[in-house]
């Protein structure tokens, strides 16, 4: 039997309380609606491990049509536990990081969903000025704007 190959990333999900207001958000940042349903029933809950379950989700793309966004907000069972506002360095789901063009610009727009600036906007390496947002819900978002043609892996292969 041939060994599995990884393909893609295909989504990230995130489970929020106000599907509208994440989606309103994130499309401000740059991502698209692609398509929003009602999942549930008992196929649902044998993935997921949660039994009969109904979720209503959207599912966000980003310009490349590369990564998708998958909200989610549980209709049932209610959600259990709220790590929205853990610090950065909490175990398990940390943050996204998007690549934007004009990061001082998008922060501007981003205060009118009640973004805050976690720190400060940094330059890193003079690569990247980058910086940590708590957005829609609280959920930590990293954004990052490329300053010339150097990436990071750049930094990574003269090391």
């Amino acid at each position: 039997m041939a060994k599995s190959k990884l393909l893609e990333m295909h989504n990230i999900g995130i489970v929020v309380e106000s599907l509208d207001s994440a989606i309103s958000f994130f499309e401000e940042i740059g991502l698209t609606l692609e398509g929003r349903m009602v999942v549930e029933g008992e196929w649902a809950g044998r993935v997921t491990g949660l039994g009969n379950q109904k979720a209503e989700i959207a599912m966000m793309v980003t310009p490349d049509g590369h990564t998708r966004l998958e909200l989610s907000r549980f209709l049932s069972p209610k959600t259990i536990a709220d790590h929205r506002t853990a610090p950065v360095n909490s175990l398990g789901y940390l943050r996204i990081m998007f690549r934007v063009d004009n990061l001082d610009e998008l922060l501007s727009r981003l205060t009118k969903f009640s973004a805050e600036l976690v720190g400060e906007v940094v330059n890193f390496q003079n690569i990247y000025r980058l910086c940590y947002i708590r957005g829609v819900e609280g959920i930590l978002i990293g954004l990052a704007e490329q300053m010339g043609n150097q990436t990071t892996i750049d930094i990574l292969e003269n090391e």
